[in-house]
C-alpha cells in the first residue's frame, strides 16, 4: 500500500534531518536563540512551546530564563541531542516531545509563548502549522519565530537547491516565510501588534569551499541534495560552483553573513 504523498514528504524530511550531524551547525544558531528569546520578551513562569526544536536551543535558553518549557520536533535523532544539550545546563526538567507542526499534541490555549527558530518553515502546509501554533496559544500569547529571508544567503541556497533538486509538487517553499508581505498575509486578523526585526548570525570560514563542505558533512538539505545529484558528476559540479560562488557573496573578514527574519505578534 503506498504512503499519501503528504506522508512520504514528512517522512523524507524526518529521515534528512537525521543525516550528518546537525547539532556542529546549529551551534552557530545560539546566539539567534538568545536574540530570538529577548525578542519573544519570555519571562520566568511562562509556558513555552519552541516547535522544531531541533537540537533545542531556543528551548534551552527559554528555561534558563526560568520559563517552563516544551519542545517539539519531528526528528527523534535531533531530540536525542536535545535531551544530552539540556542535561549539560542543568535542566532536565525540559518536556520533549516527538512530533509534528501541523499536528500539535497539546491542548488549546496551553502556552503564554510558542517559538519556532528556522522550525515550522519547513512544514509543507503553513496555514496548517500557523493554525495549530495559534491554537495551542492562550490569547494575549505571544508567537515569535526566526525564518530566512529568500533574497539572503540561506533563502538562495533553498532555492539554487530546488533548482537542482525540484522540491514535490504543491510543496510551500520555506523561503515564503522570510516575506513580510507573506507572514502578515498568513497571520491575518487572528493578532495583533505584529513587529518584524532582521539580524546576522555569523558563521567563520576560511573560504566558500570550507563552509560548503561543512554544509554537505552536516546538514541535512545539502546533503540530500548532493546525494541526489551524485549519480550526474556534471550538475554535483556545477551546483558546488553555483554555492560556492552564493556564498562568496556574503563572506567578509572570514565570517559568512547569513541574515534572519524575526516576527513576533499577539494572539487577539
Amino acid at each position: 500500500m503506498n504512503m499519501d504523498p503528504l506522508a512520504q514528504f514528512k517522512s523524507k524530511q524526518r529521515e534528512t534531518w537525521a543525516l550528518g550531524n546537525f547539532g556542529d551547525m546549529a551551534v552557530f544558531t545560539t546566539p539567534v536563540a538568545g536574540h530570538l528569546v529577548r525578542f519573544a520578551r519570555v519571562r520566568g513562569g511562562h509556558a513555552v512551546l519552541d516547535v522544531g526544536t531541533g537540537t533545542g536551543v531556543v528551548a534551552i535558553t527559554a528555561r534558563r530564563l526560568g520559563a517552563k518549557v516544551t519542545g517539539l520536533d519531528l526528528t527523534p535523532e535531533l531530540l536525542a541531542q536535545a535531551r544530552a544539550g539540556a542535561a549539560v545546563s542543568g535542566h532536565d526538567d525540559i518536556a520533549w516531545h516527538e512530533g509534528d507542526a501541523e499536528a500539535l499534541p497539546f491542548p488549546d490555549e496551553s502556552f503564554d509563548v510558542v517559538l519556532s527558530q528556522f522550525g515550522h518553515m519547513f512544514a509543507p502546509r503553513p496555514e496548517v502549522a500557523l493554525a495549530e501554533m495559534l491554537r495551542v496559544l492562550k490569547p494575549g500569547g505571544t508567537i515569535a519565530f526566526a525564518t530566512w529571508p529568500g533574497e539572503q544567503l540561506i533563502g538562495r541556497q533553498f532555492s539554487l537547491n530546488a533548482k537542482y533538486v525540484p522540491p514535490p509538487p504543491g510543496i510551500a517553499s520555506p523561503v515564503q516565510w522570510g516575506n513580510v508581505a507573506i507572514v502578515r498575509q498568513r497571520l491575518g486578523e487572528s493578532v495583533k501588534d505584529l513587529h518584524s526585526e532582521r539580524g546576522v548570525m555569523g558563521v567563520p570560514a576560511l573560504s566558500p569551499q570550507h563552509l560548503r563542505l561543512f554544509q554537505e558533512a552536516k546538514a541535512g538539505p545539502f546533503i540530500r541534495t548532493m546525494q541526489a545529484l551524485q549519480q550526474d558528476p556534471a550538475r554535483l559540479a556545477a551546483w558546488r560552483s553555483e554555492t560556492d560562488e552564493l556564498i562568496g557573496e556574503y563572506l567578509h573578514d572570514n565570517i559568512v553573513r547569513h541574515e534572519y527574519l524575526f516576527t513576533r505578534a499577539i494572539k487577539i
